[in-house]
């Protein structure tokens, strides 16, 4: 039997052996889902950064555990946010081309915590088809959905005009708008959603509750938050190891939206003014997830809940001379994922390689709940507990018919369908991707392998461009 049916029949197994934490217990833990937007791994202080603030991350850090090899396989809003809902590939939950459209029976995370007896709530950014009534979510306040009015402001921090979330403003699930919290994103829309989050902590019940909390930050529009604007002054803010000017060719999306944000080619001035507002977005997001954890602690929940943050993709800024997400780079692929709570090692950290579909299936399984046949994420417990090295041999990337991606160990082998290009790189030696060794005499039979196993996988979960 080969690997690749060994390691699913590993996890099963694994799965029916591990007793969750909290199984069968009276007081089932509470879950508090943080997931920001387009925040790169490399932007949280205890991670590495020694240039930004963000100490109520780097809490969670030390006092949990972090994957340092975590990815989104779809690198895009509402496709990335669809495997974290559903567990599933976009093959799978519909929303990928072409046919790009959510499959509205699919089980949903929350679904399957409401049924379990959750208090399921979302506040934040939304960008899957329906509500989230309809997707689980048995409250919403808040709601951050368009509201098709003129915005405030009309430019960003850098006097661009604003393209993203134009006319997007708060409402509740029954679509009862409140201008009032400002249309578009607001510099302070942080603790707009920091606040909702807080009354539903604030609450009493004897319920457990699934708490999501979606914030926009550092999403564009950048705009300063003005109690950060004496910091990371744009002098001091240092260009990303793989800075370019161009990207040396059309990797398939060099038309988009988010490259168009900023000059082509690259400024190093313009890439550092937006580094350094990204940087403020980002620690004053963290000082509002301070707020919610403080609210946690005062209402004596803290010991008794799962915390889990992650972004839903990273972004360019600069790096390899993109600004956007569309790509498979590690700096656009790869997110933070941090794990906090009952039974989770403190101060430790996993290289093994996984999803942000796998979020789904390891709550299911942290709290005892069966997880749904029609989930294609694994459960991280047994790599969280230390009983397994890996759950994945290797890790799958797609963007729309223009970009494919294996990782295998430190190697990484990215294609491009429309234009036949292929990318090698070695991880361990050349992190920033600089170095590719696709034509490389000596890795011909490894990139073979590498295809072959990707082309399979793809096959596999139904996707259009390699069916036969």
């Amino acid at each position: 039997m080969s690997l690749r049916n060994i390691l699913p029949l590993i996890s099963i197994l694994t799965s029916l052996l591990h007793a969750s934490p909290q199984a069968g217990a009276d007081d089932q833990p509470n879950i508090l889902f943080i997931i920001s937007d387009d925040q790169r791994p490399d932007t949280i202080g205890a991670l590495g950064n020694t240039l930004i603030e963000t100490p109520h991350l780097d809490t969670l850090v030390k006092q949990g555990t972090t994957f340092t090899r975590a990815i989104c396989a779809n690198p895009l809003c509402v496709p990335s946010r669809a495997e974290i809902l559903t567990g599933s590939t976009g093959f799978r939950n519909g929303v990928h081309p072409p046919v790009n459209m959510p499959d509205l029976s699919s089980p949903t995370w929350p679904g399957i915590m409401a049924r379990a007896g959750y208090r399921t709530f979302h506040v934040g950014k939304w960008m899957i088809a329906g509500r989230p009534s309809t997707r689980g979510y048995q409250e919403s306040l808040g709601l951050f959905a368009s509201g098709k009015r003129p915005e405030w402001p009309q430019f960003d921090s850098a006097g661009r005009v604003v393209t993203g979330y134009r006319g997007w403003m708060f409402q509740t699930d029954d679509r009862t708008l409140n201008p009032d919290l400002g249309v578009g994103l607001t510099y302070d829309i942080s603790s707009k959603f920091a606040n909702a989050a807080i009354e539903f902590i604030k609450r009493d019940s004897d319920a457990p509750f699934f708490l999501q909390v979606n914030f926009t930050a550092p999403h564009d529009p950048l705009l300063d938050p003005p109690d950060w604007l004496d910091k990371y002054p744009e002098s001091s803010i240092p260009l990303p190891a793989n800075f370019k000017r161009r990207h040396p060719f059309d990797h398939g999306n060099l038309q988009g939206r988010d490259e168009r944000l900023n000059s082509i080619p690259r400024k190093k001035a313009d890439i550092r003014r937006d580094l350094a507002t990204y940087y403020r977005v980002i620690s004053d997001m963290d000082e509002q997830i301070g707020r919610i954890l403080s609210a946690l602690d005062e209402s004596g929940k803290t010991e008794n809940t799962l915390i889990i943050f992650t972004s839903d993709h990273g972004l360019a800024l600069g790096s390899h001379g993109l600004m956007g997400k569309q790509n498979m780079y590690e700096h656009s692929i790869a997110v933070p994922l941090i794990f906090k709570g009952p039974m989770i090692p403190t101060s430790e950290s996993r290289d093994a390689q996984c999803y942000l579909r796998d979020l789904f299936p390891t709550v299911c399984d942290y709290c005892g709940i069966e997880i749904p046949t029609e989930v294609e994420g694994t459960s991280l417990m047994p790599v969280l507990d230390g009983s397994l090295e890996e759950v994945h041999q290797f890790v799958i990337g797609y963007y729309n018919d223009k970009q494919r991606m294996i990782r295998m160990g430190a190697w990484k082998y990215i294609y491009y369908p429309a234009i036949n290009k292929e990318q090698l790189f070695h991880l361990a030696t050349d992190p920033n991707e600089l170095k590719d060794l696709s034509n490389h005499k000596l890795t011909q039979q490894l990139k073979a392998q590498l295809r072959e196993e990707m082309v399979i996988w793809l096959q596999n979960h139904g996707d259009p461009l390699f069916q036969q």
